[in-house]
């Protein structure tokens, strides 16, 4: 027991918990805790440019490591901007801390300089939201943080410290590394699964989620191919289980493979393993409904209150993705080998296979193809939200776990962010940042943070001068009624230069592969310039304005 004060209480904690990364723009109101920070070798502390960029790499951070990703901004302005990290890590069941410099204790109610009710605004956006007054108990509030992130359905945490508290010397007791305790499944719950996949015909899983991990991924891709079972994924869940598997069926979300649709409306028993089957995932609801007659669902959740929230469950099973993993691949069963496994392989080989088409100028799908040609499979794919994003999710295979990050909540200008936390997490690994033209210009500003701090990354901006999923939604609601979605962009390739990027423009198809090889070939940050025109590729599978028109 030694009197530090607030800021290095706080520091000091994390370091307890094993937080070895901060994302932060500065502010005045934890003067305190950057002090702290001053000299901390276990700390790295990466200074961003605007702070939706520092919630969204702290976000990505989380989903790396499966601690906490952290993240600092100072009140009001700052606070406001970085929100939606928070959000998104919420959607994306995701364990995140947002700590929130404030104002001083006896200013509050006051509506002073910058001053918001942070739990009131964050309260329904995270797990849980609290201020720290008391400088002596910092090390149960940053404990319980840790706790609330990770355990059950992982998830953001915010809280507030008034700069006040953080200047306070006093004593206080630091609190030991917070662990996710284990989860097993119930053997009776197993038994049953094992007895409704005995009687299927012809089942469904759909994985990916909350608590999803590496152990996860391994034992259930064993267990599904002892079985023959089909495996599909959750909305921007394409790393939970490598593409590679002779069972894996593709995604669920937007612009999935129609006869993986079919798959999932004719199946009798749908397996559901750590995905909440959220409106992305279930098409509106629609593909799978909350009472879904004539199909049983069995439903796999770490959280229990997540089971039976929305959907009628006739077998629901609490437990951590990993353990009921485990102990579904070494469950001594006698279940018949099912042949749609392999089946709905082959036909996500067939709709996974690029079809070049030679009629348009620069073919995004060629490229998809050529960067799967040029780069490792275990590449890391950072994506924000638009119809960009439709190339990569249907051509491009993923590896496995930490191979993909994309906000399942549909937020643009998370591709940047994401890949800076990831290129700075695994520098031995590829990186590839895909950003639309209007999803970059969202957070495009932190390729300056990217060079700062050496970042090895590839960015790839699809350039269609719209935002174009407003756009195709518009053609099918209001054909040929144009308002609002136009764009004017800059010179991306020069915009990449003046931040100290290696850059070009890219226009032919025939151009891409020899500009990614130059591109392959420099160190740093890299940034590819893809123009396309709108009227002829609004998405991928040769989606065009004039075919939206027409139907």
């Amino acid at each position: 027991m030694t009197t530090r004060t607030g800021g290095r209480i706080l520091v000091d904690n994390l370091v307890v918990q094993g937080c070895d990364r901060i994302f932060t723009v500065p502010g005045e109101s934890f003067l305190a805790v950057l002090d702290a920070l001053h000299g901390c070798e276990e700390i790295d502390l990466v200074v961003c440019r605007q702070e939706g960029g520092v919630s969204f790499m702290a976000e990505a951070d989380g989903a790396m490591t499966g601690r906490p990703g952290i993240a600092f901004v100072t009140r009001g302005p700052g606070a406001t901007n970085g929100s939606i990290g928070v959000h998104v890590a919420m959607q994306d069941s995701v364990p995140m801390i947002y700590f929130i410099g404030d104002v001083a204790r006896g200013d509050r109610d006051r509506e002073a300089f910058q001053e918001v009710d942070f739990a009131a605004m964050f309260g329904p956006l995270c797990k849980w939201a609290a201020r720290i007054d008391d400088a002596a108990r910092i090390p149960e509030y940053v404990a319980r943080a840790y706790s609330v992130a990770m355990n059950g359905r992982p998830g953001p945490v915010v809280l507030a410290l008034p700069e006040d508290m953080l200047r306070d010397d006093v004593e206080a007791l630091d609190r030991p590394k917070v662990i996710r305790p284990a989860q097993h499944p119930d053997p009776e719950a197993m038994e049953s699964l094992m007895g409704l996949l005995k009687d299927a015909a012809c089942p469904v899983a759909i994985v990916g989620g909350a608590d999803w991990c590496e152990g996860a991924s391994h034992y259930f891709r064993e267990f599904a191919e002892a079985i023959g079972l089909p495996i599909a994924c959750g909305f921007r869940r394409q790393d939970a289980i490598p593409n590679e598997s002779p069972v894996w069926a593709g995604n669920l979300g937007y612009g999935p493979n129609p006869k993986l649709v079919e798959r999932v409306r004719e199946a009798d028993l749908l397996l559901v393993v750590g995905a909440r089957l959220g409106e992305a995932t279930t098409d509106g609801y629609s593909l799978i409904t909350p009472d879904h007659p004539d199909q049983i669902l069995v439903h796999v959740h770490p959280d229990p209150e997540e089971l039976g929230r929305v959907y009628r469950t006739d077998l629901a099973i609490c437990a951590d993705m990993r353990e009921f993993c485990e102990e579904a691949s070494l469950w001594d069963h006698d279940i018949i080998d099912f042949d749609c496994g392999r089946e709905a392989h082959a036909e996500w080989e067939e709709w996974s296979t690029v079809e070049p088409n030679d009629d348009l100028k620069l073919d995004i799908a060629q490229c998809v193809a050529a960067v799967r040609e040029k780069c490792p499979m275990d590449s890391i794919i950072c994506n924000g939200a638009g119809n960009f994003s439709g190339w990569w999710h249907r051509y491009w295979r993923y590896a496995g776990p930490c191979s993909q990050l994309a906000p399942t909540a549909g937020a643009m200008g998370y591709g940047v962010p994401a890949a800076v936390a990831a290129a700075l997490r695994h520098r031995d690994r590829q990186v590839i940042a895909v950003s639309g033209d209007g999803d970059f210009l969202m957070n495009g500003q932190e390729l300056a943070t990217a060079v700062r701090y050496g970042c090895d990354m590839l960015v790839l901006i699809v350039d269609n001068g719209s935002y174009g999923t407003i756009r195709m939604h518009q053609e099918r609601n209001y054909p040929g009624r144009v308002t609002g979605t136009e764009l004017v962009n800059p010179d991306f390739a020069a915009l990449g230069k003046a931040y100290g990027c290696w850059a070009e423009t890219v226009e032919q198809t025939a151009d891409f592969a020899p500009a990614l090889d130059r591109a392959l070939g420099e160190k740093g940050v890299k940034l590819l310039h893809l123009k396309i025109d709108v009227e002829d590729q609004l998405a991928a599978g040769g989606l065009a304005v004039a075919k939206l028109r027409d139907s």
